[in-house]
């Protein structure tokens, strides 16, 4: 009735090496070169969402945040400390501070 399909030959595990032009390549390298300013600029947003946020939004921005100070090299006992005061400003002190380690 079904033909039976050999899934290792129509999906194989792991794909073949991308070719990128040099051009390609230093767009890659300096996304990832800015990951860490991404990743500030990232939380910073967050905060002013924080301030405006309200109900189920705001949970999950809080998560968020706590996501993006945990990528940020924060503590984690200093992440659940903000977490369970829940406030903004102390975020935006996190953020002055890793604007200091620049």
């Amino acid at each position: 009735m079904y033909e039976s399909v050999d899934w290792n030959l129509a999906m194989p595990s792991k794909k073949a090496p991308r070719d990128y032009t040099p051009h390609q390549q230093k767009i890659i390298q300096r996304y990832y070169d800015n990951q860490g300013a991404l990743r500030h600029q990232r939380l910073a947003e967050l905060v002013s969402d924080l301030y405006l946020a309200e109900g189920k939004k705001k949970q999950k921005l809080w998560q968020s945040a706590a996501a993006a100070m945990e990528k940020l090299g924060v503590p984690k006992s200093r992440i659940e400390h903000l977490l369970k005061h829940q406030n903004p400003a102390l975020v935006a002190e996190v953020v002055k501070e890793l604007e200091g380690k620049k």
